[in-house]
């Protein structure tokens, strides 16, 4: 999901250093572009126009600013977080209590991220640790014969009815069905 201009508008207001790398923003008037953080004088909302990349700037005729310098290092803090909340999740997928411990050591909070993971991603971070778990169980239910609530329990999953509902919902199949048509263990 794109940012609205309302929303880029208010990053820009309050110099939010967050949204530096997702978009840039020109003043027409002084033909020059800027960081969202930029902390340089508060243009008029109808001299300002948005861009998502520095060469939509260039194209329309500005140039960058000399005090926040958007023209240099391509530093984008959302997607390095984002990064590294995927990493958590790619890691402790399966382990709830660490999976939490490890996500508040990043100091942001559950609705910062969730609204970040929708922004790039488009989706929660739940859907996300939930295709990651469908995924690992899909593996492990062709791979072993370890029992189906063992495989929803090593995954992650809370309970059975949990796993079933997940599954059903994402490969169309109960883990019963799945196991059956592509367990390489009988085949």
């Amino acid at each position: 999901m794109a940012l609205t201009n309302h929303e880029k508008w208010n990053a820009v207001v309050h110099c939010d250093s967050s949204y530096d790398g997702i978009f840039i923003y020109g003043v027409k008037t002084t033909g020059i572009f800027c960081r969202p953080s930029c902390k340089s004088k508060e243009p008029l909302k109808t001299n300002v126009e948005f861009f998502d990349e520095i060469e939509q700037a260039h194209a329309y005729g500005l140039r960058p600013c000399k005090r926040c310098r958007p023209d240099l290092i391509e530093f984008k803090p959302i997607l390095d977080l984002i990064e590294k909340v995927k990493h958590i999740f790619d890691t402790y997928y399966d382990d709830p209590d660490e999976l939490s411990n490890k996500s508040k050591e990043l100091g942001a909070s559950q609705n910062y991220l969730s609204r970040l993971f929708r922004q790039q991603l488009n989706m929660t971070p739940v859907e996300y640790i939930n295709k990651l778990r469908v995924g690992k169980a899909m593996q492990m239910l062709s791979n072993t014969d370890t029992t189906i609530l063992d495989i929803a329990l090593l995954c992650g999953f809370g309970s059975l009815s949990n796993f079933y509902e997940f599954f059903k919902k994402h490969v169309g199949l109960t883990p019963k069905e799945y196991r059956k048509t592509n367990n390489k263990e009988t085949q």
